[in-house]
């Protein structure tokens, strides 16, 4: 089994071409915004097949939040063609994926945030801490300590700001460092953390903080 994590789908969501400058509509529905339905499908369909191109059945997906902007009913349909088992951390726009039960359904756990452990050899104690929450923290428990947080809802906007080890986990982020809209693996988030410094406010020092860089 292995874990994967994306974020901000935007499934169904014909504007999101634009506001992401993702390649699945012409010129001129870019400058109208009014999408046509097979570039919305276009996009739809090139989601999904990279998606199941890096997961399996097996595999565990962490989905940080604005899954799809679509009907409850159209959003399902895209939710079973996905493989693995998807845990929701859900984000402002969640309506498609929660006013029904049958769409809560397909989730393996839906949550606000979720902190998780992943066993790996290279980390002191032989796991990394993962903090999830759709947006991104400035703090958050043991940053101090090196756990990661993994975070959604700026469309790669806060690439070069990042605090510490922190990073945007969504589709666009991936597209721009990737290339294309997988999600990220466990091996692509650590190779870009651990080139990251620590950084963390030591509370424990004057009013405002005192700057603490650990490498």
């Amino acid at each position: 089994m292995k874990r994967f994590w994306t974020s901000d789908s935007h499934f169904l969501h014909g504007k999101i071409m634009k506001y992401c400058n993702r390649p699945f509509a012409s010129a001129e529905e870019m400058e109208s915004e009014k999408f046509k339905p097979e570039s919305i499908k276009a996009m739809n369909e090139e989601l999904i097949r990279q998606w199941n191109a890096v997961v399996s059945d097996e595999d565990e997906v962490y989905h940080l939040g604005d899954v799809s902007m679509g009907t409850p009913s159209r959003t399902l349909e895209i939710l079973y063609r996905l493989n693995g088992k998807i845990h929701l951390i859900k984000g402002n726009h969640e309506a498609a994926v929660l006013r029904k039960q049958s769409t809560r359904d397909r989730f393996t756990s839906i949550q606000d945030v979720l902190t998780i452990r992943c066993e790996d050899e290279d980390v002191k104690g032989g796991y990394q801490d993962i903090f999830m929450s759709h947006y991104a923290h400035r703090v958050w428990n043991k940053s101090h300590h090196g756990r990661w947080h993994l975070y959604g809802h700026s469309h790669s906007g806060l690439e070069g700001l990042s605090w510490g080890k922190s990073m945007d986990a969504g589709v666009d982020a991936h597209a721009l460092r990737f290339g294309n809209y997988a999600p990220f693996s466990y091996e692509e988030i650590k190779g870009i953390l651990s080139k990251r410094d620590i950084k963390t406010i030591d509370h424990h020092q004057e009013r405002g903080g005192k700057l603490v860089t650990n490498k």
